[in-house]
């Protein structure tokens, strides 16, 4: 199974690629993280809409076809670690690759996000989108550690 992190936005920090790295390095072979930068869409006198449709388009373009869509979203469930270990393990034994997506600086079109299998939050907290990727990682890792039982989570 292969899980990919589409993020709308270029570059981020030295320390976030860091921790990216550092995170995604952990995963055992059977259980592959990539990430997936997509360009964000210049926003100068461009409308919302025109935003939103080249973004889609870009994260449409990324994420390889019968891929389980979750978009990450203001408005998506709140999960608790333990729930997201849960879920993470229902991925697993679906045998499907799963693609979470951060939206840009805009977020995602409303359209996507219905579309999608899932919508979940991370946090009810505003969040940079360099900190957002490591997040999610981070919370990815501490899943898998859970479901392995291994000491990486502590209750």
């Amino acid at each position: 199974m292969k899980l990919y992190v589409v993020a709308v936005g270029q570059r981020v920090p030295d320390w976030a690629q860091t921790a990216w790295d550092d995170y995604a390095k952990r995963f055992p072979p059977e259980l592959k993280v990539e990430l997936k930068a997509v360009k964000t869409e210049p926003r100068a006198s461009k409308t919302l809409e025109s935003i939103y449709a080249a973004e889609r388009e870009r994260i449409e373009a990324a994420i390889p076809k019968g891929t389980h869509i979750v978009a990450l979203d203001e408005r998506g469930t709140a999960l608790t670690t333990m729930a997201l270990a849960a879920k993470l393990q229902d991925w697993q034994l679906a045998s499907d690759d799963v693609a979470l997506v951060i939206g840009g600086p805009d977020g995602l079109d409303p359209a996507f996000r219905k579309a999608a299998h899932e919508r979940i939050r991370l946090s009810d907290l505003t969040l940079p989108h360099a900190m957002v990727r490591v997040l999610l990682v981070e919370q990815l890792y501490r899943a898998w550690s859970i479901n392995a039982n291994h000491p990486y989570h502590r209750e």
